[in-house]
């Protein structure tokens, strides 16, 4: 049967999310987590649904990939463990993502994400793609306790929404995230097994945010995203929110705690270490120029 390329739709989309669950796997690359979709859909159904694309066999999704990028820039892709060294499906993933007229991404300079070991990774370097910038994998193993640091850490319901946007967009430059996006992704179907936390100084001002995505019991839980307010840094509240993190993963059944962030970042690559994460091999997306 011939590779399809395809875009699920508003109406397909938790389908989608059930494929990733089920690809996640502590001993996998680092790779497109239902968290991720998860996060996207706070603007809304549809549009995540516009930024996904699927590639199928015979019915059955062997490769997603999320546009994570209004320009088309940047294409984060995995496959299906055992469909990663399917040299018709790379190839043909090769072909989609070269070709603007694919649909999937623009002309000039873009960037795929695809898993280290899959084979789409080693055509699209033949095929004289270069490694991006280096990012800084990190992950925590949850079989074990997780110490409590005593600060108050709520999760955040819809009524609180308001102080959970308000804290990312003190912690992000540039972050328009507002109560309404909240409410659009904890109507999606990834928040089934999310929470958003939010850590309290003495005083009652919220400093700190996170928002933790579960795959499912003995599945990778991802951390995306994760802020403390500018003007609070360098307090201890970074290592206490990423600790509060990975102890509510492991109340959902996470096997592991795992996030990102660019290696150029070691403040923040110092506080998830400092919170038990250990750093992993980094990844870097592979660019065509323009």
């Amino acid at each position: 049967m011939a590779i399809v390329l395809g875009e699920p739709g508003a109406d397909r989309l938790s389908g989608v999310v059930d494929v990733l669950r089920e690809w996640q796997d502590d001993g996998a690359p680092w790779q497109l987590h239902p968290g991720d979709l998860g996060w996207f859909w706070r603007f809304g159904a549809e549009t995540t649904a516009a930024a996904v694309r699927t590639w199928s066999r015979d019915g059955r999704i062997l490769a997603v990939g999320l546009l994570d990028d209004p320009e088309l820039r940047l294409l984060r892709l995995t496959v299906a463990p055992d469909a990663r060294r399917d040299r018709e499906l790379a190839r043909h993933l090769v072909e989609d993502v070269t070709g603007p007229e694919r649909g999937v991404l623009a002309e000039g300079k873009v960037c795929v994400e695809a898993p280290r070991g899959a084979l789409v990774h080693d055509l699209l370097l033949e095929d004289g793609w270069k490694a991006g910038e280096p990012w800084a994998p990190l992950r925590r193993d949850l079989t074990g306790p997780v110490k409590d640091t005593g600060m108050r850490i709520e999760v955040i319901g819809p009524e609180q929404a308001h102080v959970r946007a308000a804290v990312q967009r003190a912690s992000f430059d540039g972050s328009t995230f507002t109560e309404e996006h909240w409410h659009a992704m904890a109507a999606g179907s990834p928040y089934a097994d999310a929470r958003c936390l939010v850590a309290y100084d003495d005083r009652g001002d919220a400093v700190a945010a996170t928002t933790v995505w579960s795959a499912g019991p003995d599945k990778p839980g991802l951390l995306e995203p994760l802020g403390v307010r500018r003007e609070r840094r360098g307090h201890g509240y970074g290592t206490a929110i990423v600790l509060a993190a990975a102890a509510a993963l492991r109340e959902l059944g996470s096997s592991s705690a795992i996030v990102y962030t660019p290696s150029s970042n070691v403040g923040a690559i110092a506080t998830y270490e400092s919170a038990g994460f250990r750093r992993l091999p980094e990844i870097r997306d592979l660019c065509r120029d323009a």
